[in-house]
């Protein structure tokens, strides 16, 4: 619902501490970058090595996830999860115990499917999901940089339910974390990193066991292209098949259309020996993504608390914009 917000505050008008459960690539980056920011943080994980690390390097961190939630409640902190979509919803178990009625986020790969969990496992929290397009084909604490995020888009979901006020302070946190703020909905997220995240890491997957049957030959001559294609494939398996199995509803159509032009492609050089139309297409494809990222852009401003303030937030999104700022209740914004 829309209404007048705060301005990413919390209890007794100060900023909000931040409490993140997993402390991975991305969990462990939003750690180290909320500390760099200026804000109270710490977290917990399961790994037992990642906490040890963390807490090597000075930051607060251990193993007591249910002990970093109720300390998340008495401070009014906003809990972030950075685990696999695997354990989400035995986390939100715990949130919702621990943390009831918390502001709770997420750096989770889809959203429909936490969106979902978070509605049904822990119903008294307000619920704003997030997503930083930001990592590497690395994992764990020290793999994390608090620079990951700088100049990064991140998606905040705004849904029919989002309480606007709360969505102002997960994306001030973003923004406080370096990053470009990008309003989505939780469907339209998905079936965009279907396109540009997890069919990528699929056909990285396939490209590099083609590659591989080649031998020593094929490992002795392979060299960029073959390189920048499958430095995906380098990612935790468990992690790649946690974000595209989790994404299967997206997923599936999506794969169907690339099969289809990798099927137009198969039959046009099996008839023809020519390969013109998939290779010029791809070309202008290629083209037409760069001229978006670089298109210039004009300033808008959202206020949040105006009636069409959730589809506004969408339109700036759904056009690649993005927030870069907030002036009280105002979303500043970029728009191609």
């Amino acid at each position: 619902m829309s209404g007048d917000t705060g301005e990413g505050t919390g209890k007794g008008g100060a900023v909000r501490d931040v409490c993140v459960i997993g402390l991975g690539l991305i969990g462990g980056s939003v750690l180290r970058a909320a500390v760099s920011s200026g804000r109270n943080a710490w977290g917990a994980t399961a790994s037992v090595s990642d906490a040890d690390a963390a807490a090597a390097d000075g930051y607060d961190a251990g193993t007591d996830v249910v002990e970093a939630l109720r300390r998340a409640a008495s401070s009014e902190a906003v809990v972030v999860l950075a685990v696999p979509l695997t354990a989400v919803e035995s986390v939100l178990a715990l949130v919702e115990r621990h943390a009831p009625g918390c502001l709770l986020t997420d750096v989770t790969s889809v959203k429909v499917p936490v969106r979902d969990a978070a509605r049904a496992v822990a119903p008294s929290v307000t619920f704003v999901g997030g997503h930083p397009m930001a990592g590497t084909a690395e994992s764990s604490w020290h793999a994390a940089a608090a620079e990951l995020f700088a100049g990064a888009a991140w998606v905040t979901t705004v849904e029919p339910d989002t309480v606007l006020a709360a969505w102002q302070e997960v994306a001030t946190l973003a923004v406080d974390l370096g990053a470009r703020v990008v309003p989505l909905g939780a469907g339209t997220h998905d079936e965009t990193v279907a396109r540009i995240s997890h069919l990528p890491h699929l056909l990285a997957a396939v490209l590099a066991s083609v590659g591989a049957a080649g031998g020593p030959v094929a490992a002795a001559l392979a060299a960029g292209s073959f390189a920048d294609g499958t430095r995906v494939a380098g990612t935790r398996p468990a992690l790649v098949r946690a974000m595209t199995e989790g994404n299967r509803t997206a997923l599936l159509p999506v794969l169907d259309e690339a099969l289809g032009a990798l099927g137009a492609a198969r039959g046009s050089l099996a008839s023809t020996g020519g390969l013109a139309s998939t290779i010029d297409a791809g070309h202008k494809a290629a083209r037409k993504l760069a001229e978006h990222r670089h298109a210039p852009t004009t300033s808008v401003r959202v206020r949040l608390s105006a009636p069409d303030a959730r589809d506004a937030l969408l339109a700036v999104g759904e056009r690649g914009g993005y927030v870069t700022a907030f002036d009280g209740d105002v979303a500043l914004a970029e728009v191609p």
